[in-house]
């Protein structure tokens, strides 16, 4: 994939699929005059695309439907296009193809404006890229669950939370849902697989079971009592089919016509940014210098906890973050047992957040749960960054 050099077409261009490979970049014309603009009405503003990406997510969080969103998608292109390689590329038995996993981790740019956290010292592309790499791998887990189960063994396999989801995303009535949500229960006590671990192709119920469930329906919700055991049948195809779009959405792009318009795009629905002159209000010089001292700060601290590891640890943390490899990969490729590669993935990430712990102590900040739970997300953030560089550099040698 040829990467982006100029700055407005960074924040401008979306990427271009061709039979399942990178085609080209593809410019949207307002994003473009807007990019443009901004850097004629602020001409001392640099040109690096970190100052740039912190801007727009500055003016996002300002003004969350303005343009600034479509400007951070863009900018966002190619993050999620190396964590799809990434996950194609080490997980050959996935039917899913590159266009697919890219667009399982694009659709979460939300997902990862919403999480970003600027003050803590870190780019948002390297936030992003480990949010699109876990992203793609629970999307892909969750859809070879979807795709080899049969409605009623998908049903029995829902949590109550994940079901109520997708009942409330499929835009369902509180009262249905309530209903809906009591009969898959009863459905669940009642439709029990006889032979352990063969839940995945469970056939439907027959007319008894249903004239059971029906029953305990009734019994536990006598103010609307059910009088055809097919009415519960079509609720429970219902909730299967609700769950499968929740699980497994439709993507569309925001350059997706309008439905019933023969021009139009959703972006034209973005409306123009407001008070884009206030940039050097927003965003200055001083504080990107700050967050690159702390990401200096912080990777010294790191780097200097890694070297001291043994190379088998060093390696483990190679394998997970620099080439995606999933653990039972790694057993295979490094010749132990999965449940050592757990363990000692576990102790390397303990050893590196004590590490943390202590340079935020040292900073006199206060260690709550909410400062602890931060560190986490730096820590994965800074190490897929760190071996993404790493690899980087090892394919250009």
């Amino acid at each position: 994939m040829r990467s982006r050099q100029d700055i407005v077409e960074i924040f401008s261009s979306f990427i271009q699929f061709n039979a399942d490979r990178f085609s080209n970049w593809v410019t949207e014309p307002k994003l473009r005059r807007s990019m443009q603009n901004s850097l004629i009405q602020s001409p001392q503003a640099t040109t690096k695309e970190n100052f740039w990406a912190l801007y727009w997510y500055k003016l996002w969080l300002a003004q969350p439907e303005s343009l600034a969103f479509g400007h951070l998608y863009a900018y966002l292109q190619e993050a999620g296009y190396w964590a799809a390689q990434n996950i194609v590329t080490n997980f050959t038995s996935s039917q899913h193809t590159l266009a697919d996993c890219f667009q399982m981790a694009i659709t979460k740019v939300d997902k990862i404006l919403q999480g970003f956290n600027s003050q803590q010292g870190f780019n948002l592309k390297n936030y992003a890229s480990a949010i699109f790499t876990s992203t793609i791998k629970e999307t892909l887990r969750q859809r070879q669950e979807v795709d080899i189960c049969t409605d009623w063994s998908l049903l029995r396999k829902l949590s109550h939370k994940r079901l109520e989801e997708a009942l409330q995303n499929a835009g369902l009535s509180p009262e249905k849902i309530a209903s809906y949500l009591l009969a898959w229960n009863c459905f669940k006590t009642i439709y029990v697989p006889i032979q352990a671990g063969a839940t995945r192709q469970l056939a439907k119920p027959d007319s008894v079971t249903w004239e059971a469930i029906a029953k305990l329906y009734n019994s536990q919700n006598p103010s609307t009592k059910i009088h055809q055991a097919e009415t519960l049948e079509q609720w429970m195809l219902a909730c299967a089919k609700a769950a499968r779009s929740y699980l497994y959405p439709t993507v569309a792009s925001i350059n997706t016509p309008k439905p019933g318009q023969d021009s139009g795009e959703w972006l034209d629905n973005l409306p123009e940014l407001q008070g884009e002159s206030l940039l050097t209000n927003i965003i200055t010089q001083e504080e990107i210098q700050n967050r690159q001292t702390q990401y200096k700060q912080i990777s010294e601290v790191l780097v200097a906890v890694i070297a001291k590891l043994d190379v088998q640890a060093q390696q483990i943390l190679k394998l997970y973050y620099g080439e995606a490899l999933t653990q039972q990969q790694m057993a295979a490729q490094l010749d132990i047992k999965q449940y050592t590669i757990s363990r000692r993935l576990t102790k390397c990430r303990e050893e590196l957040l004590k590490a943390l712990a202590q340079w935020s102590q040292d900073l006199h900040i206060s260690l709550t749960s909410d400062v602890l739970k931060n560190i986490s997300a730096v820590l994965d953030e800074w190490l897929q960054g760190h071996y993404s560089q790493t690899e980087l550099k090892s394919s250009r040698e």
